[in-house]
């Protein structure tokens, strides 16, 4: 491997922050996608379809380009535990969102880029943030917060909904685990197709296991439109955006990444707005400039 493949860089980069804001436009989009399909499609069955969907096209796309994905390098184990936490992470998010609102769970949920700030520094030196850049941190999960404000003060009370609520803090937990598990590990000198496969092979067992444990009807006779949304979650998102981002993970800081991701649930009601015709509030528009503003600090050299 050469060194222009494993060069790292201390600083988010133009192309970094391009791609970055194209995967999380895509996730927030998303959001829209499974809203949609899961009207026909149940959840862990929908993700099922998506896992192997995308399964087969990393397969593909390594055979085509020949990137080894079975090739004895020392990363079984790390692998594995990264599929593990990733398997996890979207069945937390699942379940959770039997038990709360999606506007709860998805404030939870973005508790992984402190996750990452926090534990990431003591393993991999060089991924500590400065004080500025915390002050970003903070400005950025406080936004989002704030635009989730109103799923906070007007959904209605749900029996059980602490365990929703501690379903997405998991969720978030796991995730910042299996980013932490990619840097700290062998893993970060294997090929983003790789790490990805592992994440997405794993889950592509354990999801149908969950599924089924569940109850959840299964069946092919799903609209147009139903396969469509499932389509551009498995190419798209589960596939092309995640393969993205393992690779950004073996290139750039993992800290300043994740600050990114708060653009998600934002883009997410963004996309309510546009395509579901829901409000445009003022808490959204605070929450833009606070995501806005946060970004650009954890982002300063």
């Amino acid at each position: 491997m050469t060194a222009a493949l494993t060069q790292r860089k201390a600083h988010l980069d133009a192309l970094a922050i391009t791609l970055l804001i194209l995967c999380c436009a895509f996730w927030g989009f998303q959001q829209i996608l499974i809203k949609f399909a899961v009207k026909e499609i149940p959840p862990l069955w929908q993700a099922s379809l998506r896992m192997w969907g995308a399964t087969a096209l990393l397969w593909v796309w390594c055979v085509a380009r020949g990137v080894p994905l079975f090739q004895r390098d020392g990363t079984l184990r790390a692998g594995v535990l990264a599929g593990l936490l990733f398997a996890g992470e979207f069945c937390f998010i699942y379940l959770g969102l039997m038990h709360t609102s999606a506007s709860r769970l998805t404030v939870f949920l973005y508790t992984s880029p402190f996750v990452v700030a926090i534990l990431l520094p003591r393993v991999v030196p060089g991924e500590h943030l400065r004080r500025v850049q915390w002050i970003g941190l903070v400005i950025a999960f406080s936004a989002v917060a704030i635009a989730f404000s109103e799923g906070f003060l007007h959904s209605s009370p749900v029996a059980g909904q602490w365990r929703g609520d501690l379903m997405g803090l998991a969720a978030g937990l796991l995730w910042g685990l299996t980013t932490l598990t990619i840097r700290a590990t062998r893993l970060t000198s294997a090929s983003a197709e790789k790490t990805l496969f592992y994440q997405l092979a794993v889950t592509a067992l354990v999801a149908p296991l969950l599924s089924l444990a569940l109850g959840e009807p299964w069946a092919w006779d799903y609209s147009g439109m139903a396969w469509g949304s499932v389509v551009l979650q498995t190419a798209v998102g589960a596939f092309a955006s995640y393969l993205t981002w393992m690779w950004m993970l073996r290139h750039y800081p993992a800290t300043q990444m994740s600050t990114f991701t708060f653009l998600t649930p934002v883009f997410a009601l963004v996309f309510g707005i546009v395509l579901l015709g829901e409000p445009l509030t003022p808490q959204l528009v605070v929450a833009l400039a606070g995501v806005a503003a946060g970004i650009v600090l954890v982002s300063r050299r």
